[in-house]
């Protein structure tokens, strides 16, 4: 396997261990009196999977260019307007075939991964700090169901096996 490879399945491998940890969670209607309240977690998760969301495309620009030396941004419009041509148009036929029709934008005509990812630019600098007032509302079910498939598709750009 290439550095290349390994490095990015690494990151890869990163960015879907926090969605999950995301996923893990406290709902609001499965509280007791012991669990962290909701509103004490309102800001974590659009942080976390902001970053989660940012390793998954520096994950794609290694495997595009076999350079493990990543974009030094969160900006997520230009670590997506990094990756290759090729893995761009990749990214959003998927999202307009698996996510837009299910997660509709009225801002948009033909809403694509790049408007989503733009919505949500600079959402892990935003939401770190919960105390300040945030750019943009935080759509987290069609940034997550996003996040998911962008782990997906990477997943289909190798195979491993046991040696």
């Amino acid at each position: 396997m290439s550095a290349r490879l390994s490095t990015a399945i690494r990151i890869a491998k990163a960015a879907k261990a926090i969605l999950r940890k995301t996923r893990s969670f406290p709902d609001e209607q499965m509280q007791d009196a012991d669990d962290v309240g909701r509103f004490e977690l309102d800001g974590v998760e659009p942080m976390l999977l902001a970053l989660s969301m940012e390793l998954a495309l520096k994950a794609w620009f290694v495997f595009d260019f076999d350079d493990p030396k990543t974009p030094r941004t969160h900006d997520l419009v230009k670590l997506f307007d990094r990756l290759s041509v090729e893995s761009q148009m990749k990214l959003d036929a998927e999202f307009k075939r698996s996510i837009a029709l299910r997660h509709p934008s009225i801002s948009y005509v033909d809403y694509g991964i790049r408007d989503l990812l733009y919505q949500h630019k600079d959402a892990f600098v935003d939401w770190r700090y919960l105390h300040e007032p945030k750019s943009t509302r935080f759509e987290q079910s069609a940034f997550e169901a996003t996040l998911e498939m962008v782990l997906e598709e990477f997943e289909k750009r190798y195979c491993s096996e046991r040696v």
